[in-house]
């Protein structure tokens, strides 16, 4: 699958999915804070379903060497 999250936008989604679930965890949020994994999910695969529709990518562009 074509990787769509560049490291700003995954190390975000990491941190926010381990915040929501720790956050589940320790009490502070109800049950809804386990909706964390997906943004964990999706920081970890470097995968969003979601940018695939509308053709987005926060990967940083890659130059093609052009051969002579």
């Amino acid at each position: 699958m074509i990787q769509n999250v560049g490291t700003v936008d995954r190390v975000i989604r990491i941190l926010a999915g381990v915040a929501l679930i720790a956050a589940s965890v320790l009490g502070y949020i109800g049950a809804w804070g386990w909706l964390g994994v997906i943004p964990l999910a999706t920081g970890l695969l470097r995968v969003c379903p979601a940018y695939l529709p509308f053709g987005l990518s926060t990967c940083s562009a890659k130059t093609v060497n052009a051969k002579p």
